[in-house]
């Protein structure tokens, strides 16, 4: 069972209902929502075969990427920073799963 999977799901899932909640914003929860899901999925497929990998770090990745650059521009910490930092984790957890 990829605990760490469904433990990074779950925090982008809550991320996006904490954006909405706090700032009303439906992108967010929308956004968080599909990549929170996508990333569960991934999790699951890694459960059930640990070089499945893909979706997983598609997800991840592409949140790193937007999340970065969210970053980059507003050069606020709380959220884009640190989802971006736990993505991309997720990223080199998984380029070390497909690895080893």
């Amino acid at each position: 069972m990829d605990w760490i999977g469904f433990g990074y799901a779950a925090v982008v899932i809550f991320g996006g209902f904490m954006g909405y909640k706090r700032k009303g914003s439906v992108m967010s929860l929308i956004a968080g929502l599909v990549f929170g899901g996508l990333s569960a999925y991934g999790a699951y497929n890694i459960s059930n075969d640990p070089k499945n990998v893909l979706v997983l770090l598609g997800s991840s990745g592409l949140l790193a990427v937007i999340m970065g650059t969210r970053y980059k521009k507003s050069g606020k910490l709380m959220p884009a920073g640190i989802m971006s930092g736990l993505s991309l984790l997720m990223v080199f957890r998984l380029l070390l799963l497909i690895m080893v």
